[in-house]
């Protein structure tokens, strides 16, 4: 909670992926949020009493949210959906107006990886700002379990990531000030 917090805050990309993996660690333990307390989050030493509590509570309303919502197994919350949606608004207007081209051409160094991953896919549906976080998240994973990651695969991540990494920037520019995009 606290580290989402600082993050939604701080990097609306990092804050994502940092939800994504909040919802997964819910469902490895069942969405058992006693069974969660006492394998995870019993390793956070340095919170007060008070704040562990807080810590369970925002783990326990994120299960309900994630049983209501249906996607105890997979999918994402719809609060994360809606940051997929406010990106995806924002990548428009940012591609329509001229006065950002660094975007522009970050967004199409990355298409050809973003088309590449629609296509590998199966799902033509999925808007090209998800294809980019499953790739980062799914790099994340492999990461974690120490797999081998192929060069390709790492030179296609450094494309989305910069691009991803510049639309995160923006998101909190246009936070702070409206952007002008025209």
């Amino acid at each position: 909670m606290y580290i989402s917090r600082k993050l939604r805050n701080e990097n609306i990309a990092e804050y994502l992926l940092y939800m994504w993996q909040v919802e997964d660690r819910l469902r490895s333990f069942h969405m058992d949020t006693t069974a969660l307390s006492k394998a995870y989050l019993s390793l956070f030493s340095d919170l007060t009493p008070e704040q562990k509590q807080e810590q369970e509570e925002w783990y326990s309303q994120l299960a309900d949210m994630m049983r209501s919502e249906g996607i105890t197994q997979q999918g994402h919350l719809q609060i994360n959906k809606n940051i997929i949606l406010e990106l995806t608004e924002l990548h428009s207007q940012l591609i329509a107006s001229e006065n950002f081209p660094l975007f522009r051409s970050a967004y199409y160094n990355a298409l050809p990886v973003i088309v590449e991953l629609r296509s590998k896919s199966g799902n033509a549906e999925i808007g090209e700002i998800e294809v980019c976080f499953n790739l980062l998240y799914g790099i994340m994973l492999l990461r974690i379990s120490n797999k081998a990651i192929s060069q390709e695969t790492e030179e296609g991540k450094e494309k989305i990531a910069h691009y991803i990494g510049l639309l995160a920037e923006y998101y909190n520019e246009n936070r702070r000030s409206p952007l002008m995009f025209d």
